[in-house]
């Protein structure tokens, strides 16, 4: 049997967080190019080898901040656009709070030293959470109102 969903009017503000991502993506992927320069690293070479650059570890950093980042895109974007039908306000807020944790996180990851992204950036991982539960919520919210 068919659901009909209507998109709250609040819906914008997640589509909105979704606008910051994708600008703050775009700025990391800037910050890799930049170091590639910095530190000597030609396309196609996705990371340094330590054998052949002194400035590996500071380079790699750089680029496993955003590469994580990437892999953990489809997650966020999912939760928080499925997680936002059901309660947009929330989800927005855990959008902005997952994007400034992303933000830390690669500043910390991009100092060279990998544990300095989780001092802030950590948050990341509590906004993703709080993502899941809405999402949960919505599909449980879907089975309920199908049952009634």
């Amino acid at each position: 049997m068919a659901v009909s969903v209507e998109i709250p009017r609040e819906y914008g503000y997640v589509v909105l967080v979704v606008v910051i991502y994708t600008f703050l993506n775009l700025w990391m992927s800037f910050q890799v190019g930049k170091a590639r320069k910095k530190y000597k690293v030609s396309y196609p070479n996705l990371y340094a080898i330590e054998s052949e650059n002194k400035d590996a570890k500071l380079f790699n950093c750089v680029q496993r901040g955003h590469q994580n980042s990437l892999e953990a895109m489809p997650v966020f974007f999912v939760t928080l656009l499925v997680g936002g039908f059901q309660h947009p306000i929330i989800s927005a807020g855990l959008g902005v709070l997952y994007a400034v944790a992303r933000f830390f996180y690669f500043k910390g990851y991009s100092t060279g030293v990998p544990d300095n992204r989780l001092k802030i950036g950590g948050f990341n991982f509590l906004a993703l959470f709080g993502l899941i539960i809405c999402t949960a919520s919505f599909g449980i919210h879907l089975l309920i109102r199908e049952v009634l």
